[in-house]
């Protein structure tokens, strides 16, 4: 298989989800064996999206050069990589990518409505010679990659949740990214959304970019206080536990967002494995771990 680009540049604009600030990022064609590199354009810095460069994974991926840093990438790198683009250039002028509606939908409308462009290189897989596991014992995590054909990759996440369960979801490349991966958007706990609000954080969130989860009884006016800062007229507990903020595009969408997550860190090892990606309860922490132990590896 030949290298693939995008056919223009692409700006998206928006407030990011954990520090609020509002960012313009352009995504733009890049020349064969670029592979997915970001530049601050406010501060002339480049940072290649290599493991090696992760410098911070509380609640998002962020990674930092040169005292330079941009945090919760990695929509953008699993929309790249669902879609299977080798090489871009992703130009932001802030610390945080615009976190849209929490999904990497808006990527893929944008990038597929033109189509790829073919360049004259072969892709290099990696190919993974033996088994890396990777674990994190005081959780239960794990992420295992192992040799194979083709890149696939399965998720069982398990919160100990009443209203999520256990969701598994699975992808491999003859299935498409953009409808059944690219729209499952992020989500949170309510009691997390109120103890971060209270510590002002979130400050980016609104309630048309998270699925929020209830999973504990609570009172009204604890809701209208919600609705009030989200600056929303009316919110309420759906049956199934769901704040009603939005409604779900499957009922695994939890499970099918942290795939999509998990394929974007994993594309930090630096392009595309041959290889059978599990994992438990994935986060960014260990999927970024695993990231680097791959690049070790290779």
């Amino acid at each position: 298989m030949k290298e693939r680009t995008l056919s223009k540049s692409y700006t998206f604009e928006g407030k990011g989800l954990h520090t609020g600030t509002i960012s313009k990022m352009k995504v733009s064609p890049a020349p064969a064996g670029t592979g997915v590199v970001f530049v601050r354009t406010d501060l002339g810095v480049t940072i290649p999206a290599l493991a090696e460069n992760v410098s911070n994974t509380a609640r998002c991926t962020l990674i930092s050069k040169d005292g330079a840093s941009i945090s919760t990438i990695e929509h953008i790198m699993s929309a790249l990589t669902g879609l299977g683009i080798d090489n871009a250039i992703v130009e932001i002028d802030n610390v945080e990518v615009p976190i849209l509606d929490g999904s990497a939908r808006f990527y893929v409308e944008a990038f597929a409505a033109d189509g790829l462009i073919e360049q004259d290189a072969e892709r290099k897989y990696f190919e993974i010679p033996e088994t890396i596991e990777v674990r994190h014992e005081a959780s239960g995590c794990w992420v295992k990659i192992e040799p194979a054909d083709h890149l696939s990759y399965d998720v069982t996440v398990d919160f100990g949740s009443r209203v999520l369960g256990v969701q598994t979801a699975h992808w491999d490349e003859t299935i498409d990214y953009a409808s059944q991966v690219a729209v499952c958007r992020t989500f949170c706990f309510f009691h997390e959304v109120q103890y971060l609000a209270s510590q002002g954080l979130v400050k980016g969130g609104d309630v048309d970019n998270a699925i929020v989860v209830v999973e504990h009884p609570v009172e009204d006016s604890v809701i209208e206080q919600m609705a009030k800062l989200f600056n929303q007229p009316k919110l309420s507990v759906t049956p199934e536990g769901y704040l009603s903020n939005l409604v779900l595009n499957f009922p695994d969408e939890c499970g099918r967002h942290k795939l999509l997550d998990l394929i974007g860190d994993m594309r930090l090892a630096g392009g595309y494995l041959r290889a059978h990606i599990s994992a438990y309860k994935p986060g960014h922490t260990i999927n970024t771990n695993a990231a680097k132990a791959v690049q070790k590896l290779i």
